[in-house]
């Protein structure tokens, strides 16, 4: 009796082609693509091109444009939240622009970040909104504190602006402690462009610690000022004999290195 696996062999093989390959064997036809195709490929690329040179012209031109430049200096809070020293940070919006200062560890209730942060202005735009975080490690970074500061039009007209704001959060209204922060504005100086983070939040954020952060895309923005020699710091300290000596650091990174400016804006601090 012929066995079931003998049938199957002779059907695979009523199966195989026998013989000379034909020459269109495992040839796929593709139609010939016309010039019109063509065409308009190279038209879309011409377009991204030039896309992508009308924005590299706008960040040339930002480059000198006036930008508001907002210090972090430091913040005084009544509370420290957790089983440890906090460890905060600050996230600051102006307008649809996020920023970030760096993380201070083991900050608790006094930290301290000397962070400034440059923005093209926006039209509409007259407050900044401020956060203070608590980063964890092991759950979602804790909101400690907020506030929402008025852009002072003093400003625009070459003033700079050192101020203590009061913070809400978790103890009531303007009760959770202050925030120190410089706010100036002016052109930034003429060196490389950095990058900062713009974001756009998915809810309203701000007085509520729920709604979360996408970042949208890198905008070109002021780079670090230069440091301040220790030859002026000496000086400017002999004059403001009173003044501490990182708030001196401040008001120099927030005048754009600027010297005479730096000693302007310290003698209205004073007054």
């Amino acid at each position: 009796m012929e066995s079931v696996t003998t049938r199957v062999n002779d059907e695979r093989r009523k199966m195989v082609y026998v013989g000379d390959l034909p020459n269109d064997f495992l040839r796929l036809d593709v139609a010939p693509v016309d010039d019109s195709t063509n065409r308009l490929q190279q038209e879309a690329a011409d377009q991204q091109a030039a896309m992508a040179l009308q924005q590299s012209l706008s960040c040339m031109q930002d480059r000198d444009r006036n930008r508001l430049n907002i210090t972090i200096v430091q913040a005084r809070l009544v509370k420290n939240y957790g089983l440890t020293r906090m460890d905060p940070y600050v996230r600051l919006r102006v307008g649809h622009c996020v920023y970030e200062t760096q993380t201070d560890p083991n900050g608790g209730k006094t930290p301290k970040w000397h962070k400034t942060v440059q923005t093209l202005p926006q039209e509409g735009v007259n407050h900044i909104n401020v956060e203070i975080f608590d980063e964890c490690s092991f759950k979602m970074d804790e909101l400690i504190a907020w506030t929402t500061i008025p852009i002072p039009n003093q400003i625009y007209k070459g003033v700079t602006i050192e101020q203590w704001y009061n913070l809400t959060g978790k103890q009531g209204p303007n009760n959770e402690g202050t925030i120190n922060i410089i706010i100036s504005y002016g052109t930034p100086p003429s060196l490389g462009l950095t990058s900062s983070v713009m974001m756009l939040p998915q809810m309203p954020k701000f007085n509520n610690s729920s709604a979360s952060l996408t970042p949208i895309y890198i905008q070109p923005s002021a780079p670090q000022v230069p440091t301040l020699s220790a030859e002026d710091l000496k000086q400017i300290q002999d004059m403001f004999p009173n003044m501490d000596k990182e708030t001196v650091k401040t008001v120099f990174e927030a005048n754009n290195g600027n010297k005479d400016l730096t000693v302007n804006s310290l003698l209205q601090l004073v007054d």
